[in-house]
């Protein structure tokens, strides 16, 4: 494989490290983590197979391979892999099992659960997932050079490429076939990964004037058709793309598995009408006030009750959403998965760090027009937030 894409061996022992002091600081008591989500797992070894990391807090920890063991070999910098074909094996090779294991419980099924109970006899389950998220929610300079990466084609294709691909009568699912194929022709690593359970998402939501409103099962504050019930992604087949149209794009891009997230807005053929530009200019401003706050000790609380304070309860009307589909957020961290911690949100208060990556997305559905607003990748430093997807103010002409 590609040596460059093997992350490097200090990385990997510097998360396992962060990992364990969370632990040790969260959960004084434990003996015994399982990590089966595979995004989990390429964190902490660099590679993504059918498996399970295991990790003593008295001993080193091993990933264990069902499928492909040889893959595993010739990615990861990791120096525990083994193979197995079941997890007796693992078993067999680990020891006395503790009464309590601590595993990543929004990634196991119960079926997968009582298979490796079969041979993992512990007696009570607690997770690891904050732990994980925590850990992962700071990215090294490593991560964050992969990420700029992601933020150049993200914002090349969508601010540079895009306008010129916006034809009349071309559909949803079409603009959405060609910003797909473009970003991976400029490297996107060819999925939108998330960690919410069912998520399901090629590129993003894409919208033509009012389907951008349209309701969704997706927690964010745009909409979209999709292409049909049985899915609900990537844009309509049916809604074609007319004058005066507002084009909503929402997506996201990535390299070696890394994201960034962004949105950009279009007005194809005509202005919209000058109440709804200002909606969308003063979601920029913020988008541009948010960011200033993304600084090292401020919370994520500090910064979305500081901007939710100073609007406006007009503004407020459809702010974050349409009608009763409002989310409770301003952004949200990016990284492995577009969806990971911190959160902008009332009750998210742990101090922000040097080295998280947040999104902040400030939207507002108008009737008859469609979602207004931006959204950019911003990467939390001393000075505030500092976007790698692009300054663009949205709302460009075509």
């Amino acid at each position: 494989m590609n040596m460059e894409q093997r992350t490097p061996a200090p990385e990997l022992r510097e998360r396992m490290g962060r990992f364990r002091d969370r632990m040790d600081a969260d959960n004084p008591s434990w003996e015994f983590a399982a990590v089966f989500g595979r995004t989990n797992q390429f964190y902490f070894t660099g590679t993504m197979q059918d498996g399970v990391l295991l990790i003593p807090r008295q001993d080193e920890p091993v990933l264990w391979v069902r499928r492909s063991l040889e893959r595993a070999l010739d990615e990861s910098e990791f120096p525990e892999i083994r193979p197995m074909k079941s997890f007796r094996d693992a078993a067999a090779g680990m020891g006395e099992c503790p009464a309590t294991v601590y595993l990543d419980s929004e990634k196991v099924t119960v079926a997968l659960l009582e298979r490796f109970r079969k041979h993992f006899p512990f007696r009570e389950v607690r997770s690891l997932d904050a732990q994980s998220a925590n850990v992962r929610a700071r990215k090294s300079p490593y991560e964050i050079a992969i990420m700029e990466r992601a933020g150049r084609i993200h914002r090349h294709v969508l601010e540079d490429c895009a306008p010129a691909m916006l034809q009349e009568g071309m559909s949803e699912a079409e603009l959405g076939g060609e910003i797909f194929a473009l970003m991976v022709r400029e490297g996107h690593h060819g999925i939108t990964r998330f960690g919410m359970f069912g998520v399901e998402m090629v590129l993003g939501q894409i919208g033509f004037g009012e389907s951008s409103l349209y309701p969704t099962a997706f927690d964010g504050p745009g909409g979209c058709r999709g292409v049909a019930p049985g899915a609900p992604v990537l844009g309509s087949h049916d809604r074609r793309l007319a004058p005066g149209d507002l084009v909503f794009l929402d997506c996201g891009c990535g390299v070696q598995g890394y994201h960034s997230d962004k949105t950009m807005t279009y007005m194809f053929g005509h202005a919209l009408p000058p109440e709804a530009m200002e909606v969308h200019w003063r979601c920029v401003e913020i988008q541009d006030e948010a960011a200033s706050l993304l600084r090292p000790g401020v919370t994520p609380a500090e910064v979305y009750t500081t901007i939710l304070d100073n609007l406006e309860p007009e503004f407020l009307e459809n702010f974050m959403g349409f009608g009763e589909r409002r989310v409770q957020f301003l952004g949200h961290g990016v990284g492995l998965e577009v969806d990971e911690m911190p959160v902008i949100s009332s009750g998210f208060d742990e101090p922000l760090e040097e080295g998280m990556v947040i999104a902040l997305e400030p939207k507002k559905g108008i009737e008859g027009v469609g979602m207004v607003g931006i959204e950019n990748t911003f990467v939390v430093t001393r000075g505030g937030g500092t976007s790698i997807t692009g300054r663009n103010r949205g709302l460009i002409p075509v």
